[in-house]
């Protein structure tokens, strides 16, 4: 495995890294299968420390969050490098303590949670972010005298599509700060300690301002309420998608300036010992994931050139919901030489016509047999999959720094389609 035998194609981006350490990105498919998720050890740590990093404040924490990419390995990864967890279901909680994390470090940012969601938070000792009133008296009901926090939305929202957008005076999420009389009424209803609040403007922003505009707007928001423990700004901190086409990153040097005065004058002006966090996922998770995929067949449908691969829209979701790209690589285990360059529309094999991964992409030409890797895949790819089609779930490995592969999710089979289902006798009724 540590011979490269498949000819790298466009592929300056995973070279520049040494995303693969060695490793045949063919020969990886050939014995784990195809699709199949790629992890690098080594860039998901970078990402870790990077943030951890972000501001220079005594006790500033990263909450990783879970939805990004729940793999136990990766979470697994996240806790030994120190950072917090947040969760937004039960069934992420679970997760994120069998990957090590004590319920104290895992905080729940509900959403139209019920009785069940957040008994469940309760009992397991996990903090419950609430973000309505009608919810702050439901979980009040339900954990009287207890603690909580209570996201708010700071009037400020950004993200690269209207569908991320959790901030401003179009979203589901979060109380508007002119409720905050009500939230404090219904505090001392149900003898509730604040302890927190939180906020969340979108995701994937590449520029820091509307960030530090809601930090700003949070922190309005904080001097109305006394002996809070802790302010959680947020996160959707952006990655360059784009970085074939030389795609700027988001400036964290500028954002840290930008902060980090911001928050320690806050700090000293409110007291207490007060805590900072923050809740990336895309960030930590998208660059350390590769999604490798085979060219089953090529065709042309009119003038339109047609790529036809088996990376439908259950393995990567984000271009089909929200228009996203994924810059595209090629590895070719022919090893014979693309002679041109192209425009291409590369699909999966999902009975859909909007099973599109690329649209009109100029690429060199493509084979059938080909593998091809879509980058920045860590987050919102497994874990935004799904078994339509009655298509199994692909299996996901990761490098290690050692250069190593690991197994750290199998690939499902034909039997798991049917976990769960129970088969009646129609014939009796």
């Amino acid at each position: 495995m540590n011979e490269v035998s498949s000819l790298k194609i466009n592929a300056k981006v995973s070279d520049a890294v040494n995303f693969y350490r060695g490793n045949d990105p063919a020969e990886l498919v050939k014995k784990y299968g195809s699709p199949l998720y790629v992890y690098n050890e080594s860039i998901l740590r970078e990402k870790c420390r990077e943030l951890k990093s972000l501001v220079e404040y005594p006790r500033f924490f990263v909450n990783y969050s879970v939805k990004a990419n729940s793999s136990l390995a990766i979470l697994k990864i996240a806790h030994e490098e120190g950072l917090l967890a947040d969760a937004l279901s039960p069934g992420e909680i679970f997760l994120n303590l069998k990957a090590g994390f004590h319920p104290e470090e895992i905080f729940f940012v509900s959403n139209n949670a019920g009785d069940e969601e957040l008994l469940y938070a309760i009992e397991k000792g996990v903090l419950v972010s609430i973000d309505s009133l009608s919810q702050l008296a439901r979980y009040g009901k339900l954990n009287r005298g207890g603690r909580v926090a209570v996201r708010f939305n700071p009037g400020v929202g950004a993200g690269h599509h209207k569908k991320v957008v959790t901030g401003g005076s179009d979203t589901k999420f979060g109380v508007n700060a002119e409720y905050i009389p009500e939230v404090k009424a219904l505090l001392e209803e149900y003898g509730l300690r604040l302890c927190g609040i939180n906020q969340h403007i979108g995701s994937l922003f590449m520029t820091g301002e509307p960030y530090v505009e809601g930090v700003k707007s949070l922190l309005d928001i904080a001097r109305q309420f006394e002996g809070l423990e802790f302010i959680d700004i947020g996160g959707g901190l952006g990655i360059p998608y784009r970085k074939q086409d030389g795609e700027s990153r988001l400036d964290l040097a500028s954002l840290r300036e930008k902060l980090s005065p911001i928050l320690n004058a806050f700090a000293k002006e409110y007291g207490g010992n007060i805590a900072f966090k923050m809740e990336p996922g895309r960030y930590i998770a998208a660059e350390c994931g590769v999604l490798l995929g085979r060219v089953n067949s090529v065709k042309y449908n009119g003038p339109k050139k047609f790529i036809g691969t088996d990376i439908g829209f259950n393995v990567l979701m984000r271009p089909v919901l929200y228009d996203a790209h994924h810059d595209i690589e090629i590895y070719r285990p022919s090893g014979a030489a693309s002679d041109k360059e192209e425009k291409v529309t590369i699909v999966g094999n999902i009975c859909e016509s909007g099973d599109i991964l690329a649209a009109d992409r100029l690429l060199p030409e493509i084979h059938e047999d080909d593998i091809l890797g879509v980058l920045d895949a860590g987050a919102y790819g497994y874990s935004m999959g799904s078994i339509y089609n009655s298509r199994p779930r692909p299996a996901e490995i990761m490098i290690k720094e050692d250069n190593s592969v690991a197994l750290i999710r199998k690939r499902e089979t034909l039997e798991q389609l049917l976990t769960n289902q129970v088969v009646t006798d129609t014939k009796n009724g």
